[in-house]
């Protein structure tokens, strides 16, 4: 077993430093991500008891997103990519002092603190995902995935399993004079001393802006159309996974601490399943891992609707620990290889790829919390949470059919400039 792990951790070491460094800083926000996407909600409906505030929070978090990501194009100008990625991390934990410091759980409080926890994500994402691609290729991007997915992963075990634990004693043993927010506020405290850290590691090395400075464009290639679909599927499913869990839990199984439990009960199966396929899957295998994690999700959503009980929940989170990474250590990959074609046959900044890309998610998003939110109010709570889940994991099924297209189709594009640009060896696409 010994032999095994220092075999990995020199598997890890033989690849570039910058790429080291950048999964690094990815595994210590890791610790940061549980908290702001389970437990914010779960706060905001402990505090209000009304879903439909869940519901705004996270839709002022999905527009923070891309309007942040249009003014990191333009900072990118004048500031290194590292500060802005430190700046969006440390905004997460602002966002969340700003929430902790409300008396009164109002809409407008609500909708302020998401916005500000949208912009910590636009500033996180948008310079993640540019230093992502930057140094990385197709070959090794499986295995970056599968690292990052891993950890984070592992860290949907510790962190809501440690933070519902602390919650619920905290409130049992009277800690705090039994003041529930004085403890949301130390774990407050913990995710910014970790968003520092996280920082920290990011400045070990200097990492490059985008070379062009453009960045807005309204016409894109053809398969680019077809990613900015398959981008709505995505945003459309993360809509719910962070909505939902939280008030299925809250509503039919229990407190905090239910809510950490059971989103570990699969984790460590899903954790080293994906370490084990970044680690030995190939380009080719992406499809499949796509569909593998789409079929699990609609299998949970299916359980969930038809028991509509805790017993549907469970199955339900456990469907969802799984189909999260799977979808993601497939789709990104995915997404990627198109902006290296792309950004060499149209001669653009990979940053304009990643900046429209987002609203791609965000149409997604959008569509996903407006249809929550019309089932609520139009019909009820229940038909929400109950039969939506559903529509939106039958509309994933089609992502399957449309990534294989994306996928066949961009590898006969790279095939075909590789014909007519023979200096095609200096880039990406050669790998």
């Amino acid at each position: 077993m010994g032999s095994r792990l220092t075999a990995e951790f020199q598997h890890f070491m033989i690849q570039p430093r910058d790429m080291r460094l950048v999964l690094i800083t990815n595994m210590i926000y890791a610790f940061v991500l549980p908290i702001v996407d389970i437990f914010v909600g779960a706060y905001i409906m402990r505090s209000s008891d009304n879903p439909a505030m869940v519901a705004l929070y996270q839709l002022c978090v999905y527009t923070g997103i891309p309007f942040t990501f249009l003014i990191n194009g333009f900072l990118l100008h004048r500031i290194n990519i590292s500060w802005l990625y430190s700046f969006g991390m440390l905004l997460s934990g602002i966002s969340m002092i700003v929430m902790m410091s409300l008396n009164v759980i109002t809409m407008l409080g609500v909708a302020v603190a998401g916005f500000i926890m949208g912009g910590s994500f636009g500033f996180f994402w948008a310079n993640r995902d540019f230093l992502t691609l930057d140094t990385t290729n197709d070959q090794n991007r499986n295995y970056y995935y599968g690292v990052e997915t891993f950890f984070y992963t592992l860290t949907f075990i510790i962190v809501p399993a440690a933070v519902g634990w602390f919650l619920v004693r905290s409130t049992m043993l009277g800690w705090f004079d039994g003041n529930i927010a004085a403890s949301y506020r130390v774990v407050t405290g913990i995710v910014i001393l970790l968003t520092i850290l996280a920082s920290w590691v990011i400045h070990q090395e200097k990492f490059r802006n985008p070379k062009h400075k453009k960045f807005l464009f309204w016409r894109y290639d053809r398969i680019w159309n077809k990613m900015l679909v398959l981008a709505g599927l995505k945003g459309m499913v993360q809509g719910y996974l962070v909505t939902a869990p939280a008030i299925l839990i809250m509503r039919l199984v229990g407190d905090e601490g239910s809510l950490g439990t059971i989103q570990s009960v699969s984790g460590l199966i899903a954790a080293i399943m994906l370490y084990i396929l970044g680690r030995t899957s190939k380009p080719k295998h992406r499809i499949y891992i796509l569909s593998l994690g789409i079929t699990i999700f609609l299998i949970g959503s299916l359980a969930n609707g038809i028991m509509f009980s805790a017993m549907g929940v469970i199955i339900f989170v456990l469907g969802r620990v799984l189909f999260m990474p799977l979808h993601d250590i497939a789709y990104f990959p995915i997404q990627m290889r198109i902006i290296d074609l792309l950004s060499v046959k149209e001669n653009r900044s990979e940053f304009a790829y990643i900046f429209n890309h987002e609203f791609g998610l965000y149409a997604g998003r959008f569509f996903g919390l407006g249809l929550f939110i019309l089932l609520a109010y139009g019909v009820s709570e229940e038909v929400a949470l109950r039969y939506s889940l559903i529509i939106v994991a039958l509309l994933q099924v089609a992502s399957i059919p449309l990534a294989k297209n994306i996928i066949t189709h961009t590898n006969k594009m790279i095939d075909d400039l590789k014909k007519i640009m023979p200096d095609l060896k200096a880039t990406k696409l050669a790998v």
